[in-house]
């Protein structure tokens, strides 16, 4: 009888998740990123062997756990990119809250491994950096704090998410993790600065940030040693960095040849931070240029593509997180080649690392959820995740 009066009710046809998922989604980013890994496998088999060795360990003990790391990574980032944005925002929630909670107790019963820094939960069989996943939960959690601002008589989005940017970056201080916590507050300035921040309040902005760096350089010996080490006009030829600038001195345009390089010998980070002076040393220049090629598409497909979008939470969403991926990338490498000082930060989806690798697949597939092609007409089609 409805039916007769009123006709029939409409019936959303819809294809099936996966042919959808694959027609929408950025093609080119999802082959860069897995480029990067194979180039990441490639650079682990030259660079993990000698710590082994150094460790009692067989030959290929990291090279293995690498790729066992690094194949949850691309199904994290896989599945992580069929979901639509709503759920993501709510997933992210829920994790944010479990990481934060992770990052308060961290001094308590986490573990340093020797390393000067309380970064780890060490689970015996492996080990958990809360700080890895904090990144892409927060930046989706405050994403959405200040999407929501701007609707009438909603909450002040953009001061909360301003607050726990400021605690979170006060517990990374702690450990100490400068790297980390610059990197929470950058993406946090960027998003808000998208947002439509007044220029006056970057201004300000920053200019906390260069007193927060003088405090830290007068009562943090840690971060002085690093900032003392980088003005230095001579490279200490026994320091990380001094091997690593001798590493990409020698390898020149084309490298010594694969397996030929002397520096993961020295380096005891090779595998992780100093990984694109081991690529320098044994493939060259050109090999660098490749990975630098692979990153800028990545991050440049994904600004392209948000250009593109209308829902100002997946803008700001997938903002912040790129802006995390290629600022970090750009720390790892400005630091082997002494453009920037030292820090403990490694190459995504290249360098060695369980947690880094994991929680770089979570963020880079929430980056292609929120990049893929969907209907622009009506804003709530980009929510409903098409």
């Amino acid at each position: 009888m409805t039916d007769m009066v009123h006709g029939p009710v409409p019936v959303e046809v819809r294809d099936p998740i996966l042919p959808r998922w694959w027609r929408t989604v950025d093609r080119w980013t999802m082959a860069s990123v897995l480029f990067l890994f194979i180039f990441g496998m490639i650079l682990a088999l030259a660079a993990s062997p000698p710590l082994a060795q150094r460790n009692g360990l067989p030959g290929f003990h990291y090279v293995e756990r690498q790729a066992v790391f690094g194949g949850l990574a691309l199904m994290a980032m896989t599945i992580t990119s069929m979901l639509p944005p709503l759920t993501i925002r709510r997933l992210a929630t829920i994790a944010f809250g479990i990481t934060f909670v992770s990052l308060v107790f961290l001094p308590i019963f986490g573990t340093d491994f020797g390393k000067g820094a309380t970064r780890w939960y060490s689970l015996g069989f492996a080990s958990v950096q809360p700080s890895e996943f904090i990144k892409p939960t927060f930046v989706v959690f405050s994403a959405w704090l200040i999407s929501v601002s701007f609707e009438i008589n909603g909450p002040p989005g953009r001061l909360i998410s301003f607050a726990i940017s400021v605690v979170i970056a006060i517990f990374l201080i702690l450990q100490p993790d400068f790297g980390q916590a610059s990197l929470i507050m950058f993406a946090w300035g960027v998003m808000y600065f998208c947002a439509g921040a007044p220029f006056l309040l970057i201004i300000s902005m920053a200019g906390i940030t260069v007193l927060v760096g003088f405090f830290a350089y007068q009562y943090s010996e840690h971060f002085a040693r690093r900032i003392d080490g980088y003005l230095s006009a001579d490279v200490d030829p026994t320091t990380q960095l001094g091997y690593a600038a001798n590493a990409i001195r020698e390898g020149g345009l084309f490298g010594v040849g694969a397996g030929e390089g002397a520096v993961k010998w020295s380096l005891p980070d090779a595998h992780t931070d100093f990984i694109i002076a081991v690529a320098a040393e044994e493939y060259g220049v050109l090999m660098v240029l490749v990975i630098l090629g692979l990153f800028a598409c990545i991050v440049l497909r994904t600004l392209g593509r948000l250009l593109q979008e209308r829902d100002l939470f997946i803008r700001l969403a997938g903002t912040g997180l790129i802006t995390i991926f290629g600022f970090q990338a750009m720390i790892n490498m400005g630091v082997a080649v002494r453009l920037l000082p030292a820090k403990g930060m490694t190459l995504p989806f290249v360098s060695y690392g369980g947690s880094s690798l994991i929680a770089g697949g979570i963020a880079l597939g929430m980056i292609l959820a929120f990049t893929r092609s969907r209907p622009q007409g009506a804003l709530g089609a980009a929510m409903r995740g098409y």
